[in-house]
């Protein structure tokens, strides 16, 4: 019983040390959606969807209501010989007033539009979808941001962890120096210079701690999570050169098929249109004039029909408009070029750092296996008078700063890597 208890005890303070721990996967992913760009994803989509919509009513039959009341300089009128003809026969035709009015409603239903609706929503789905890759590449910009502050933490915390193995060595030799020195075996500046030097180790060890400190604050306030410890990420060293899609080169991609939808847009411009119409009205006067000259009545009057419309203005700026489409053109495959010289660039500088780095690590551990022989040697020498504190500080030194190059290397080279795959995004 009390073993299942003992195994139970140490699983929950497992799960509680891994709860505290985040990774670098975690802190990228946290970051992109606390990142307030975050919200332009969905305004983009919701603002192209009734961008879209709207455009596609165009389809549905338009209805005009109008009211209109005028007063003319003239009038339709009889010829004086016939209105005195009339005159003669006993007619009495007032003839139009100056004064008229109407009520009325027009619907007009488009039948054929030469792909001009159809076309103006091909480029609003396209500028949406610029637009939300524009935002997708600042995004994409968090990760770097992110994999600074983290190695940055990483690097620290083996500092930290190097300052507190030297100030242990340093405490050690302190301790067998005060102990000498009350005996009389030592002299009391040896204890003095190493007790100083200690000293000097425990204000770095908190100065390291300070800036720890404020850089997870920092993290913790660009992820919007609380970083306490972070986990050193488990990759291959053998980085990968394969290039992956980058939200850049989808940008492009969008850009020019952008540039398409404008161009059917200018083809659609050129097409006549066909559309079916129905008007009505009451009001005077109406379509029957000479009924209207005898009698001042309001009627009720319509109209239904089809027609056809080719506007060839656009003739006129067409050779223009191409060619704008031409350089707009041009200029997103020239970004894509840019873009992908600079990412070879990048990934050859990162594959050079990897292997630089694989390369000196691969001597930094005989280096600290000789710096520690050496430091042994000095304490030896130490204990039998050969050599003073001075020399044996300046070897413990030299050994603690091999340890700290390794880490270091080891920190930079993983940072490479991770450079390498958000330079190819895999």
């Amino acid at each position: 019983m009390k073993r299942t208890y003992i195994i139970t005890l140490c699983l929950s303070c497992y799960a509680l040390l891994a709860s505290s721990q985040t990774t670098l996967e975690q802190c990228q992913q946290a970051a992109e959606q606390n990142y307030p760009l975050i919200k332009q994803r969905d305004l983009i989509a919701r603002t192209t969807d009734l961008t879209v919509s709207n455009l596609g009513k165009a389809w549905l039959p338009q209805v005009n209501a109008t009211a209109q009341a005028t007063l003319q300089s003239d009038v339709a009128a009889w010829p004086e010989q016939m209105q005195a003809m009339l005159d003669q026969m006993g007619l009495d035709i007032k003839g139009l007033k100056k004064d008229q009015y109407r009520v009325g409603i027009d619907v007009n239903q488009t039948v054929w539009d030469g792909g001009t609706i159809s076309a103006q929503q091909d480029i609003a789905r396209q500028q949406g979808t610029v637009q939300a890759l524009q935002t997708e590449v600042s995004l994409y910009t968090v990760r770097k941001r992110v994999n600074e502050m983290y190695f940055g933490l990483l690097l620290l915390d083996e500092q930290i962890s190097l300052n507190s193995d030297l100030r242990r060595q340093l405490e050690s030799s302190e301790k067998k120096l005060e102990s000498l020195s009350k005996r009389g075996a030592a002299a009391d500046c040896d204890y003095h210079a190493i007790k100083a030097e200690r000293l000097g180790v425990s204000q770095q060890l908190a100065s390291l701690q300070a800036s720890r400190q404020t850089l997870a604050r920092l993290l913790s306030a660009f992820c919007g999570l609380e970083v306490h410890e972070v986990v050193r990420p488990h990759v291959s060293e053998t980085a990968t050169s394969t290039t992956g899609t980058r939200p850049e080169l989808r940008l492009a991609d969008a850009q020019l098929r952008l540039v398409d939808a404008q161009e059917r847009m200018l083809n659609a411009n050129l097409m006549p249109r066909l559309s079916v119409f129905a008007s009505g009205f009451y009001g005077y006067p109406g379509y029957n004039m000479f009924e209207d000259m005898m009698s001042h009545k309001w009627s009720l009057n319509g109209m239904i029909g089809a027609r056809l419309t080719w506007n060839l203005g656009a003739l006129y700026t067409r050779r223009g408009d191409k060619a704008k489409l031409a350089l707009q053109r041009a200029s997103a495959e020239n970004n894509r070029e840019v873009f992908l010289f600079n990412q070879h660039l990048e990934q050859t500088q990162s594959n050079e750092d990897i292997e630089r780095y694989r390369q000196m690590i691969a001597t930094d551990q005989e280096i600290i296996g000789l710096r520690s022989s050496v430091r042994k040697a000095a304490e030896s020498k130490l204990a039998h008078g050969i050599i003073d504190v001075n020399d044996l500080i300046k070897e413990i030194n030299a050994e603690n700063a091999a340890r700290v190059q390794q880490a270091v290397h080891q920190i930079e080279m993983l940072k490479a890597i991770y450079e390498l795959k958000y330079t190819t995004n895999n």
